[in-house]
């Protein structure tokens, strides 16, 4: 039996990306079938009581507000989201710490093809991505206590970001540390983790070690130097990252 196609509508204020996005979809995605466009936020909210759809491609930026305004408004989100975006680091950032996915303008096929597949396996397991999109909204706003999710071999977490003592790589794996005593293994490489929290207070001590600054209680100079944080763990310091370490410590 044939595969039911995934239905999509288009969000964006520029006919020319409409066009654009319509057309890879079709070249290099024959399993999505789109379902309507429609060209900014109240038009998108309209849209979305005619049609029946299963994911929508969504520009950030939109003359009439931008894309979260228009998740923000609906009643109930029973579709999956892939953000459109030309770059904006934070509004990245926040996509991120929500598992979504994002595609930069303009749009690479080969990325197109692997976020379309992404929403076709998550639609086979989980359904709709409603607790990823309200970690979303919650990151845009309100910047100060970000959420993070995380994956794991047993299921998904919600972790406020501050929560994180420290990060500790594991083979392709990272044990992630938090104040309430719990870890959990994520399916990140190190780098990965570090990637998806830079620009906030974590700092890579050592190959293996990512810390979050607001933990640490001391720097000692013993034993080639290591760092002791609040919860008594001893993170060494390698020599490569000795220096910007206590330059950090210097600037607390």
């Amino acid at each position: 039996m044939e595969e039911k196609k995934i239905r999509a509508l288009i969000v964006d204020d520029e006919e020319n990306s409409r066009f654009t996005l319509r057309e890879m979809l079709r070249l290099f995605c024959p399993g999505v079938e789109v379902a309507g466009e429609a060209n900014g936020v109240e038009n998108a909210l309209a849209k979305t009581k005619e049609l029946d759809f299963d994911v929508v491609f969504l520009d950030i930026q939109m003359m009439d507000g931008n894309g979260f305004d228009y998740l923000r408004k609906l009643d109930k989100i029973n579709f999956d989201v892939i953000f459109i975006t030309a770059y904006d680091q934070f509004a990245i950032q926040a996509i991120k710490f929500s598992a979504l996915d994002y595609l930069l303008k303009p749009v690479d096929a080969d990325e197109l093809k692997a976020a379309v597949e992404k929403v076709s396996q998550r639609r086979k397991e989980s359904g709709a991505p409603e607790k990823n999109i309200d970690v979303l909204l919650n990151n845009f706003k309100d910047k100060k206590n970000r959420k993070l999710i995380l994956h794991t071999t047993e299921g998904m977490y919600v972790i406020p970001v501050e929560d994180i003592i420290r990060c500790e790589a594991d083979d392709y794996y990272t044990r992630v540390f938090l104040n309430d005593g719990r870890m959990i293994m994520v399916s990140k490489t190190l780098k990965n983790t570090e990637e998806l929290l830079s620009g906030l207070s974590f700092i890579r001590s050592h190959k293996s070690h990512l810390v979050n600054m607001q933990y640490i209680d001391r720097f000692s100079r013993s034993d080639g130097g290591y760092l002791i944080l609040k919860d008594g763990s001893k993170i060494p310091v390698s020599r490569r990252k000795k220096e910007q370490v206590l330059e950090y410590l210097g600037n607390l």
